[in-house]
């Protein structure tokens, strides 16, 4: 079973699809193709950054409790 692409592989082949369609020598189909792709790619990434942006938004203090990030955008508390 292969293991999931890494957030950084998933960009660097979102970028490499985009400079291909950007040459614009890519046939009708492979560019539907490609550009579909991209668009999971695209998604896969936005969610890992959703996740991750959700595990850096809490930090614990001495007694384990989750504490609200400093900086999140959206908190009217600081």
């Amino acid at each position: 079973m292969m293991s999931e692409p890494s957030f950084e592989q998933s960009i660097a082949e979102l970028e490499q699809i985009v400079q291909r369609l950007e040459r614009g020598d890519v046939p009708l189909e492979e560019a539907l193709t490609a550009f579909q792709t991209g668009i999971a790619l695209s998604k896969k990434c936005k969610d890992q950054l959703t996740s991750a942006e959700k595990t850096l938004a809490k930090m614990m203090n001495d007694q384990d409790e989750e504490l609200p990030f400093e900086g999140v955008e959206g908190d009217a508390n600081h």
